[in-house]
């Protein structure tokens, strides 16, 4: 199975997924090629892979690997 890991946890991916993808399936939002939310609101999401950091500019640009490592943390308000 071809499969990614995203926060800890083996997922299977399909070839041609960009990490563009991936955020809009883990926040529920459809993003712009830039990486903003379609909506304008706020994602507060920070994505590495392969304990490199994603650029939300290259999220579209950038096609997910077989056996890549992606932690996507979403900020939180509160204390």
């Amino acid at each position: 199975m071809t499969t990614i890991n995203i926060n800890g946890t083996a997922q299977p991916y399909t070839v041609g997924t960009t990490v563009a993808d991936l955020v809009s399936v883990i926040t529920g939002k459809v993003l712009l090629p830039s990486g903003q939310a379609a909506d304008g609101g706020r994602l507060g999401v920070a994505v590495a892979r392969n304990a490199g950091i994603v650029p939300r500019s290259q999220w579209a640009a950038t096609a997910v690997e077989v056996n890549d490592e992606f932690e996507i943390v979403a900020a939180v308000q509160g204390g």
